[in-house]
Formats: C-alpha cells, sequence, structure tokens
C-alpha cells in the first residue's frame, strides 16, 4: 500500500471536515459574508427568474440548509475515517460534491464572482480543492467498494 493509498483519505476528509465545518459559524450566524453571499444569490435569481427567497430563509437554498448538509456530509466522512466505513466515505465524498458543485456553479455564472468580499478569491479556490478531494475520495470509495469494476465486467460480459 502505497503512502497516498493510505493516508491521502484521511488527509482528504480532513480537508472536506475543516472546510465545511469552520464555514458553519459563519452560515448559522448571518456573517458578513455570508448574508452577502446569499444575499447576491438572491436577488440574482429574483432578477434572472423572478423567484424571490430561494436563498434567503426560508428559501429552499438559504445558509442554514446548506451548512446543515455540509455538516451532514462531514459528519458521514468523519464516521468513515473513524469506523473505517468505505460507504459511509462514499455517501459523504458525493454529497460534499454534490454541495460543492453548486458552490463554483454559482461563483461561476452569477454575479458572485470568484472574488467575494476582496477575499483574493480564496472561498473559491477552497471550494475547488473541496470539489478535486470529494471527487477523488468518490472514486477511491466506489473502485475499493467494485462499484467500478462490476459495470465494466457486466459491460464485457454482455459484449
Amino acid at each position: 500500500m502505497t503512502v497516498i493509498s493510505r493516508f491521502g483519505p484521511v488527509a482528504g476528509t480532513l480537508y472536506i471536515a475543516f472546510v465545511f465545518i469552520q464555514s458553519l459559524f459563519f452560515k448559522f450566524t448571518g456573517s458578513v459574508e455570508t448574508t452577502h453571499i446569499f444575499g447576491t444569490l438572491d436577488a440574482w435569481a429574483s432578477h434572472a427568474f423572478g423567484i424571490e427567497g430561494l436563498f434567503l430563509a426560508p428559501g429552499p437554498f438559504n445558509a442554514y440548509v446548506i451548512g446543515s448538509a455540509e455538516l451532514v456530509a462531514s459528519v458521514l466522512l468523519l464516521m468513515g475515517l473513524i469506523a473505517g466505513g468505505l460507504w459511509l466515505r462514499l455517501a459523504g465524498s458525493l454529497l460534499a460534491l454534490g454541495i460543492i458543485s453548486g458552490a463554483i456553479v454559482f461563483h461561476l455564472f452569477t454575479p458572485l464572482g470568484i472574488v467575494v468580499l476582496d477575499d483574493g478569491g480564496l472561498l473559491f479556490a477552497m471550494a475547488v480543492g473541496v470539489w478535486v478531494t470529494a471527487a477523488a475520495l468518490a472514486y477511491s470509495s466506489a473502485s475499493r467498494l467494485g462499484l467500478l469494476t462490476r459495470r465494466a465486467t457486466l459491460q464485457a460480459a454482455a459484449a
């Protein structure tokens, strides 16, 4: 077993959990950053689609909902790390991948932009790091569970 295959999942899990958990304070307290991000997205949705309140409480994509989903993803990943559960790691990494994919799309294709409140793009860079890490963890977990090889085996048998 190589160093990367042995410690990569540990480092990846800790990175994603760190990014998600440290952001909970901001999301759950209505910080200036969170208010700016979700307010900008809500104004964009209202202007572009006529959907007001989509990103503000009690809308379906408000900071509390996103923060709660990030917490669930972190717990699944950490439980998978502690218990050695590949299914937990797969579920947590797929949830993280879904959450962070939305974040990246909103950074790139809405007025939110890559640089938020003069952060130099740090928030966006961390999102990209989470995306790459979650994708690697999902692939690794699915591969170790045999989910990727079974499909290839089934396709080969059908041919």
